[in-house]
């Protein structure tokens, strides 16, 4: 297709210019979103301090008539109490796949999702769904190869960046996770419903 303009020369040129430098910039915006996220990682890197966390624990939930959910989970909370950090791994009974989601202290960049590796191996990118008050969610369909690394693992490294654009880890213990997720639900919630 080609467009003809009247008039001079100069505006013609001018207007071509003009696409030119807006087709331009219009690329640079369309630039995946991952190139700029690594410059983000590379500013820097801390520990989160003084996180306690529980101990690995699977309950179940038998709501009247519908199909048991069960969830393996683990908490850990900084000093004050406030929670730093909640897993959750939750499977309904007949489903193949397994939802993962973490809760997390708000205050993060929330684009560049949370980084989770097991044993210095490959990492996962679990991307943020929302953000509440008092917490974000980062949440999906969790990977087989990754709940086969968190079966046999000894440590999971959690990896978050902080709005100061700095890298904020902790690791928690994943050596029970295993026994935990395929043994016997330490409760189980029941709810009948009569009509």
């Amino acid at each position: 297709m080609m467009i003809r303009l009247s008039g001079s020369p100069r505006l013609s040129l001018g207007i071509a210019f003009a696409f030119l430098a807006a087709g331009q910039a219009f690329a640079q915006q369309a630039a995946p979103a991952a190139a700029a996220l690594d410059e983000f990682a590379a500013r820097g890197q801390r520990e989160a301090r003084n996180i306690k966390f529980g101990d690995w624990q699977k309950l179940c939930f038998k709501p009247g008539g519908a199909k048991m959910i069960c969830r393996v989970t683990i908490n850990g909370n900084f000093e004050t109490g406030q929670t730093a950090l909640r897993i959750y791994l939750t499977k309904r009974e007949g489903d193949s796949a397994t939802r993962l989601q973490l809760f997390l202290p708000i205050g993060l960049f929330v684009p560049a999702g949370v980084k989770l590796t097991v044993d210095k191996g490959s990492s996962y990118t679990i991307p943020f769904k929302f953000c509440l008050t008092n917490t974000c969610i980062a949440g999906d369909v969790a990977k087989p190869a990754l709940l086969r690394e968190m079966e046999s693992g000894k440590s999971l490294t959690v990896e978050v960046v902080d709005t100061n654009m700095l890298a904020v880890t902790t690791s928690l213990p994943i050596a029970q996770f295993a026994a935990v997720r395929k043994g016997a639900p330490a409760q189980v919630f029941e709810q009948n419903i009569d009509e």
